[in-house]
């Protein structure tokens, strides 16, 4: 590894280089953590990715009504051609198709749930909590709370919008954890969702296969489902 690191000290540096660096002229990481960050990066840097991904294009295959918004929203702000290219000023445009991501990682985060120490003693709900008490939270559970999500199980984009969105208070939305530790990929996440989902719903309209009483959320390291969510993809007529 030391050979490879001192090949070419010109050459841009990848996640690797610098993890490798950190380890061997830094010494501020052991062999253990080397892996265990680059463990982190592929965990959430694609799973994380692939399972939002997969719950939203269900959640859209399942509603007709809300897969029509969005592509009249895509031929509006993108037109017809479905090869153009995307900036970022279009998919700021994309309001909608905001509302719809946000609900399906309402209904399904991607993490099932994170470890949080408690810095001070706390009482919630009659319950007190020591300080440096370890507790977990669970998205899947805080985004179902139905004074703030009523009929929380409805899939509802329109929960989202600028209007209704005002009454939802800090953090009781949260797929991305919250506070100083929140995801740090939060922003790149949430713009790769929303390009991956765009381009394929640009070329193909979706129906998902079963319903959500058939396919069940399951937690491993990320939400999973219980069984594979099929869709059906037919390309758009232009």
């Amino acid at each position: 590894m030391k050979g490879e690191l001192g090949d070419d000290s010109r050459r841009p540096k990848c996640l690797l280089d610098v993890l490798l660096k950190l380890h061997i002229e830094d010494q501020v990481l052991d062999e253990e953590g080397v892996r265990q960050e680059v463990d982190t990066f592929i965990s959430t840097g694609h799973d994380s990715i692939s399972v939002t991904v997969k719950w939203a294009l269900y959640l859209i295959g399942l509603y007709p009504e809300v897969q029509e918004k969005i592509h009249q929203e895509l031929d509006s702000v993108l037109g017809a051609d479905s090869k153009g290219p995307l900036s970022v000023a279009d998919l700021n445009e994309l309001k909608y198709l905001d509302c719809v991501l946000k609900e399906s990682n309402r209904l399904y985060p991607p993490a099932a749930a994170f470890g949080r120490k408690i810095s001070e003693e706390i009482s919630i709900c009659g319950y007190t909590i020591p300080k440096r008490t370890t507790v977990i939270v669970a998205p899947f559970f805080v985004h179902r709370d139905e004074d703030v999500f009523p009929d929380p199980e409805k899939f509802d984009p329109e929960r989202f919008l600028p209007e209704n969105s005002l009454h939802i208070p800090e953090c009781a939305y949260i797929p991305f954890s919250a506070g100083p530790r929140d995801c740090i990929g939060r922003v790149f996440a949430e713009m790769e969702v929303k390009i991956l989902v765009c381009h394929i719903l640009r070329n193909f309209s979706l129906h998902s296969l079963d319903s959500r009483d058939q396919v069940h959320p399951i937690v491993k390291i990320t939400l999973q489902s219980s069984q594979p969510a099929r869709i059906k993809f037919r390309r758009r007529q232009q």
